[in-house]
């Protein structure tokens, strides 16, 4: 069952599939593109099966708790560009999770294990 709900860009979950206007699922949120100091909603980075590509605000027609609706048309979404800008990292919190004594050593000193998400 679909939750049609409008949500927020900012209560958006990584994993949400991401429709054209036809209902075609064309990937899935990967992450969103803002700007806190302004509340600005930038667009999305989406996963795809052929890398992440990046959707403009201005083509994202609602939010909601099941899935994202576009104003891309298939041959649209078939076109998207990837994203521009700095790679994205973010904190895996699983990787210190072994046994072995570089993984407890990095438990007892907090390192985090950071991983570079790929194109």
């Amino acid at each position: 069952m679909t939750d049609e709900t409008p949500i927020s860009y900012e209560a958006a979950v990584p994993g949400t599939p991401v429709l054209s206007s036809t209902g075609s699922k064309i990937g899935t949120l990967e992450h969103v593109l803002q700007v806190p100091q302004l509340d600005v909603f930038d667009g999305l980075v989406i996963a795809t099966s052929s890398g992440l590509r990046f959707i403009d605000a201005d083509n994202v027609r609602q939010i909601t708790r099941s899935h994202i609706d576009t104003a891309l048309d298939d041959e649209q979404a078939a076109q998207l560009p990837p994203p521009s800008g700095p790679p994205v990292y973010h904190v895996d919190a699983l990787a210190d999770s072994g046994h072995n004594m570089h993984d407890m050593l990095g438990r007892m000193f907090g390192r985090p294990h950071w991983i570079r998400e790929r194109d």
